[in-house]
């Protein structure tokens, strides 16, 4: 009898093919994260040739950061519409067509369409919500731990391509670090079609961890994935939860890739710190980034997701806080202390988050958290264009830095305020 390929063969398999895919994906995913490494590094030799001022370069990431994030729930809806395969190569093909037709860039607002445009589309239309994707079709058990591990896909990117980019900015120009993003981003598209699939079933067999005698495939999403986009947004702005979840991960996103990501390099370098000697800094980040993302996933599978929030969002407040005292001409113990706690909180925050989403959010989770990850990039957007601002009015970074400690409080608070269904649910016995 042929078996059914809506159900795996009974024989047992030596690798799930869920890990394939969740392999084929973080690859995806650090081979995007190429862009993220480049700004910080390269934001030096663009002035120093055309005399761009931070603010304009910085809003150029603003622009990126912003598609980035209004893309990202677009994107969940239209994975579900088209294809993840097809998303994400056409994602990876965009990105190194903003980065390598870079190159040729002569005026600001050449970089405010490869930078901002052309890669913040293809960037939004990969995101942290590939990642929620990935985890919720195709894990039943061990979700937290995969998204916590395929979000580790873009400080691994950060960690591979910071320290090479900035050194060949500084040694052979800005224009061959820039094509290494583009070619890193090419190489990625045949993975991705031929291992990634949609679903469990295109595989013949089901999400690993489910139990083959009660599992039951939930109903695929057919057609209108604009509209359920935005469905999916119109019911989660009804509930509190969203907007304490939006806001702080808004916040998450101004400490991290607004702030940190494209301004440590800068304020380092006003500091005296070599370009090189600091990136290398951020790339310990991703480093331990790495680390503190996959034990967040774990963590998140085994404690309340709020707690683990309030305690990421106060570490990272306390290092933002004592940042301008550490920031000299050359590294030394209290700065490598930061870097190991910073990279270690980077964004921890995304398991957690994501699987408040899913809680609270049930089957429209994955595009809600996309509407939240909208907010994180937002949030990065505002901070990296507002650093540049100070940094031009006042010559220095000390206030955006104070200013995000202020922040990561309010994050804080927010985080410890949502309330989990269980908890709705039981304080609307109480009423009645």
């Amino acid at each position: 009898m042929i078996p059914s390929p809506q159900r795996p063969p009974s024989s047992p398999r030596r690798v799930h093919p869920a890990w394939w895919v969740a392999a084929a994906a973080f690859l995806a995913l650090l081979a995007a994260a190429g862009f993220r490494a480049a700004p910080g590094a390269l934001l030096v030799p663009l002035h120093e040739e055309f005399g761009w001022s931070t603010s304009v370069m910085s809003f150029a990431v603003s622009i990126n950061l912003v598609l980035y994030g209004l893309t990202a729930p677009f994107a969940a809806a239209l994975m579900d519409r088209f294809g993840v395969r097809q998303i994400v190569a056409t994602a990876l093909i965009l990105i190194a067509l903003g980065a390598g037709g870079s190159v040729f860039m002569t005026a600001s607002w050449q970089l405010l369409v490869f930078w901002g445009v052309l890669i913040g589309l293809g960037t939004g239309s990969m995101a942290l919500v590939f990642a929620a994707t990935i985890a919720n079709r195709w894990f039943v058990r061990r979700r937290g731990l995969v998204m916590g591990v395929l979000t580790a896909g873009s400080a691994t990117g950060q960690l591979i391509f910071l320290p090479p980019v900035a050194s060949i900015a500084e040694t052979e120009g800005w224009r061959p670090a820039s094509l290494i993003v583009a070619v890193a981003a090419l190489a990625a598209v045949p993975i991705v079609w031929l291992v990634l699939r949609d679903y469990p079933e295109d595989r013949g067999a089901l999400p690993y961890g489910a139990d083959p005698e009660t599992y039951a495939a939930p109903p695929r999403a057919t057609g209108g994935a604009t509209r359920r986009a935005w469905e999916g947004l119109t019911f989660a702005v009804k509930h509190r939860s969203f907007w304490a979840l939006a806001i702080a991960f808004a916040i998450c996103g101004a400490t991290t890739n607004g702030l940190i990501g494209i301004h440590f390099i800068p304020s380092a370098h006003d500091h005296g710190m070599a370009t090189t000697a600091a990136a290398g800094l951020l790339a310990v980040v991703g480093v331990f980034d790495i680390a503190g993302t996959i034990a967040s996933g774990w963590l998140t599978d085994k404690f309340d997701p709020r707690k683990i929030l309030v305690a990421y969002y106060v570490f990272r407040g306390v290092g933002l806080l004592a940042l301008p005292w550490l920031l000299s001409d050359s590294i030394h113990p209290s700065m490598v202390v930061f870097v190991v706690i910073y990279g270690l909180d980077w964004v921890a925050t995304v398991p957690p988050t994501a699987a408040l989403c899913r809680e609270i959010f049930g089957d429209r989770g994955t595009i809600v958290f996309g509407w939240v990850f909208a907010a994180h990039q937002l949030g990065a957007a505002a901070a990296a264009l507002g650093a540049g601002v100070i940094r031009d009015v006042f010559g220095e970074y000390t206030y955006a830095w104070w200013g995000g400690a202020a922040m990561c409080v309010i994050a804080a608070a927010l985080s410890i305020e949502i309330r989990r269904p269980r908890e709705v649910a039981s304080s609307s016995r109480m009423k009645a």
